[in-house]
């Protein structure tokens, strides 16, 4: 079998019979990646998930946060607003593509089922985040001078922590050990601690924006595979002598040889026969590069698939827990100023 390529050089003519076939397809495909291992290589923005931490390490935490934070002396433009109606985009679109993979009888992972099944208490959340945060009410806040929030409100980075240390769950008791221990060291306002529960609305909507961000994403990629693994399949069952032509095809494609796509792709093709088993052989080759196999990837991808459920099942709850939290209460037993009239020899506040 002959197969005719180009490259920059100009045309050139590669022979092939049965016996040579999966020797040389690494060499014969490494013709059509065009890209850098960089960008096979690459994560996806992660979700705001950082170590866990207990009650007590909260509290250290809301020390040296409160250390680290450094007020900017005047007032930017408002950003959040702009970042909310991106946040709402993104899953609006990633819950057409789920809804879309579904009708079509494609599989989905766990984390997409728990936002399918909630999206309708997501846009609920969205409206109320829109109306509880008019233009221009969050430069009235204080706002970070550098550091990744820079410009940002000083409480929607104290909201970010929280989700990031709880993995998306808002816990009442982590809460108020990390403010009080936060307000050791510098204190916050009053109009900081009524604007608590919009920054954590605001936070878990990110929160899974990028949980969505990565879920759309493995799903396209997924959907890629399986669409490669069918045609391969048809081909190896009824021309297996063209089925070079069909992989020299998917090389040019320069399919993503990420988690996603790989454990689809091995998942349609392992154990399904020799022929079938050149494609996976490319792969292996390719991932050796960034010293990766499709075992490795296939791992990772199970990991990332409980994590991301995880994520998205502490986020959805923890916006249900903010629509019943008594937050008057809450800011009460929070602000310094409350707590010092509180303490009035005579009673009079």
């Amino acid at each position: 079998m002959r197969f005719i390529g180009r490259s920059k050089k100009g045309m050139y003519s590669l022979k092939f019979n049965n016996k040579s076939v999966l020797g040389n397809l690494p060499k014969v495909l490494a013709r059509f990646r065009g890209i850098d291992l960089e960008a096979k290589c690459a994560l996806y923005e992660p979700p705001l998930r950082s170590e866990l931490f207990s009650s007590d390490q909260m509290e250290l935490h809301g020390k040296t946060l409160a250390r680290l934070h450094t007020l900017s002396p005047g007032h930017t433009p408002d950003r959040l607003l702009a970042r909310l109606a991106e946040n709402q985009a993104v899953l609006t679109g990633t819950h057409s593509l789920l809804i879309e993979a579904v009708k079509t009888g494609r599989r989905i992972t766990p984390a997409a089922e728990w936002l399918l099944d909630n999206f309708y208490l997501i846009e609920e959340q969205i409206r109320t985040a829109r109306k509880h945060l008019p233009k221009g009410y969050s430069r009235e806040l204080p706002r970070l001078l550098d550091g990744s929030s820079a410009g940002l409100p000083r409480v929607y980075d104290i909201a970010l922590e929280t989700i990031s240390h709880g993995d998306g769950r808002v816990d009442p008791e982590n809460l108020s050990s990390f403010l009080a221990a936060y307000q050791k060291v510098a204190v916050l306002k009053l109009g900081e601690l009524w604007a608590i529960p919009i920054m954590l609305r605001l936070a878990l909507i990110e929160n899974l924006r990028r949980v969505g961000a990565r879920l759309a994403a493995g799903r396209t990629e997924r959907s890629l595979a399986a669409d490669w693994a069918d045609r391969i399949t048809e081909v190896a069952a009824k021309d297996p002598k063209s089925l070079i032509l069909v992989l020299a095809d998917m090389a040019r494609s320069d399919p993503p040889l990420n988690s996603a796509f790989v454990a689809e792709f091995a998942r349609r093709l392992q154990g399904q026969g020799p022929a079938l088993a050149m494609p996976l052989t490319w792969i292996e080759q390719h991932l050796s590069e960034c010293s990766m196999t499709i075992e490795q990837l296939v791992q990772s991808e199970n990991q990332q698939q409980a994590a991301d459920q995880v994520s998205m099942s502490n986020s959805i709850g923890s916006l249900r827990f903010l629509g019943v939290m008594d937050w008057r209460e809450f800011v009460e037993t929070m602000s310094v100023v409350e707590q010092t009239l509180r303490e009035d020899p005579r009673g009079t506040y």
